[in-house]
């Protein structure tokens, strides 16, 4: 009799462990457990690794307790010109401030068909130079310039990224700075839109316009540049101005997160079979709104 009790014992025993394999390993293939989306929830982003995002942007962010993703690039003047770009020492300190680093590729190279070829070796570029600044690999991307190839979606995949922002276009002209908010699980996680592209002729009421989209699940992605940029004046956004659009943020509830910090509120593995069929449903019904 204790031979046949043994034999159960081992037998619920066995049986127990197999259970607890199978259901550890159910556990590890399914996203863990998502928050809700709540109403005005935005992700702030900064191109193009500008002066002004230490001296200006930093200081508010950190003054509202606000997160943002800061996207890396050495285009430009970056390497010479340190009046207008960051330096590394600087990008080094947004990482431990708790900012995301992003990739915004070596030269600023667009991601056109044309360029694909070298778009792993923009991207590792950056890269490498984050590790030797004690930062991690990054998980999100800008496209530069707002220039998409379909095939470069499987080349971002397969290098790490989770999350892609692109600019409002095509939804809306590129000049206008409008844009769409970003509906989880009809927009390709590649594919972020941005809400909001800041211009110089902005002024609060365009904020308002873009981060009024972010209700009902949407999530109203804003982009800036440059607070100032006066290398690229199409993309430049005053301080004063700059000052003014995180004031009202804070004053209205707004949560700021960065790119990465979707994840929280969405699986980045659930992607639509058809990366674009959103983009040009919302191109045939959208109307056209005025820039300014």
């Amino acid at each position: 009799m204790d031979h046949i009790l043994s034999r159960a014992a081992g037998c619920r025993a066995a049986a127990y462990i197999a259970f607890a394999i199978t259901a550890l390993s159910a556990a590890q293939a399914q996203p863990s457990r998502l928050e809700s989306i709540p109403d005005k929830l935005v992700v702030l982003t900064f191109d193009d690794a500008k002066a002004s995002h230490y001296t200006v942007v930093r200081p508010l962010l950190k003054k509202y307790g606000f997160g943002a993703t800061f996207f890396i690039t050495e285009g430009f003047t970056f390497r010479t010109n340190k009046e207008d770009y960051l330096t590394w020492d600087q990008i080094s300190e947004l990482h431990r401030d708790g900012f995301e680093i992003g990739n915004h590729t070596r030269d600023h190279m667009g991601a056109s068909k044309a360029n694909l070829p070298r778009l792993k070796e923009q991207v590792e570029a950056i890269n490498a130079q984050l590790a030797a600044h004690g930062v991690p690999p990054p998980v999100s991307f800008a496209y530069p310039g707002n220039a998409i190839d379909p095939s470069g979606l499987v080349i971002l995949e397969e290098l790490g990224f989770r999350f892609a922002r692109r600019g409002g276009a095509p939804e809306y002209p590129y000049e206008e700075g409008n844009g769409v908010a970003y509906e989880p699980g009809r927009d390709h996680p590649l594919l972020l839109p941005s809400a909001g592209d800041a211009r110089p002729f902005w002024t609060l009421e365009n904020l308002k316009r873009a981060t009024s989209q972010a209700k009902n699940g949407r999530i109203a992605i804003l982009q800036f540049h440059g607070a100032p940029d006066l290398e690229h004046p199409w993309v430049h956004t005053p301080r004063e101005r700059f000052e003014e659009y995180m004031k009202y943020l804070h004053d209205e509830g707004f949560k700021a997160i960065a790119v990465r910090d979707l994840a929280r509120y969405v699986d980045w593995r659930h992607k639509p079979d058809d990366p674009w069929m959103i983009i040009e449903q919302r191109k045939s019904g959208l109307p056209r709104q005025p820039g300014r």
